[in-house]
Order: C-alpha cells, then structure tokens, then sequence
C-alpha cells in the first residue's frame, strides 16, 4: 500500500509545463470526477513562437480521483505559429517536447518534434507510450515555418529548419 501511495504522490508531484485551457465531461460517474475530454496548451521552449493545444481523454471515477486510473490513448494536437520564430537551442530529430504520465507506472503521452526540411516545416507527433506494449494512437499537427509581419508592418526573415550551424536539427 505504500509503494502505490508513494508512486501516486510522485505522479502528482511530476508536472508538465502545460497549462490547462478547459474540459467537457464525457460520462457522468456517480462517485469520484466525472470522465472527461481536456485541453491543455504549452509553448515549445526551444522553439519560440510555437504553441501546441493537446486534447486527451482523461478518467474519471474513484480511480481516476485518486491517481489510479490508467486513460487512454485518445489524443489530439493541434500546433501553430503564433510569433516570429526563433531557436533557443540546438534541436534534435524526434526530440520531445512535451511529456505527460497517463498511469501511475507504465504509460505516458508524448509530443515530439521532428522538422521537414524540404518543406521547411515543423512536425509535432503526439503518441501514446506503454512500457510493456505501446499503442499505435498518435495524431500529427504541422507548422510552416513564415516570415512573421514585425510592428512597423514589414515582413521578418524567415528561418529555414536546414540551416547549418544556427541551433537547428542534429
């Protein structure tokens, strides 16, 4: 009883960097939260002018209220650009961007960023990620990387993903 004390309190103390939009109940539950479709958004940080809007499934019931309950792999992302974009590290192929546990132990949503070159565009797959056996839930959403309109109405540079030597993909 412990252990599992111990992993749900690690599972809450264990935060993403997304922040919560809103949600709709999806099953009315007697006992506990209702079952639900919610929606978070975050920023990309190595990537800025990026924002990302996750919707995923999350349950509900006594399990669900108490940290338990194993959700589901049913997810979707929607990513934009939403500012000039600008790269605040050096980037790798496939590398996530966003992470989130789905079970106390085994299962975990993820977004990883991959990048077109020849379209110079930026590739966000989410999936679903299981210890023992994954699943092949996953959704994609793309962002064209464009010039940004600065302040005084002229278009900015706009920066390619094969640029060599400017912080992009390893």
């Amino acid at each position: 009883m412990r252990l599992i004390l111990g992993c749900v309190i690690l599972a809450a103390a264990i935060s993403s960097h997304a922040e919560t939009i809103g949600h709709v109940d999806t099953a009315f539950k007697l006992l506990g939260p209702d079952h639900k479709v919610e929606i978070d958004a975050f920023d990309d940080e190595e990537v800025e002018g990026v924002s990302c809007h996750v919707s995923r499934a999350v349950t509900g019931g006594v399990s669900g209220a108490v940290g338990l309950a194993e959700d589901t792999s049913d997810a979707s992302i929607a990513c934009r650009q939403v500012g000039p974009i600008r790269i605040v590290g050096e980037l790798d192929k496939g590398e996530n961007v966003f992470s989130e546990r789905r079970s106390v132990l085994f299962k975990k949503l993820r977004v990883a960023r991959f990048c077109d070159e020849k379209r110079n565009t930026l590739v966000y797959l989410i999936y679903s990620e299981k210890l023992v056996d994954g699943s092949p839930k996953n959704a994609i959403s793309t962002v064209p990387i464009m010039p940004w309109r600065n302040a005084d109405g002229s278009l900015g540079e706009a920066v390619r993903c094969s640029d060599e030597g400017d912080g992009w993909f390893n």
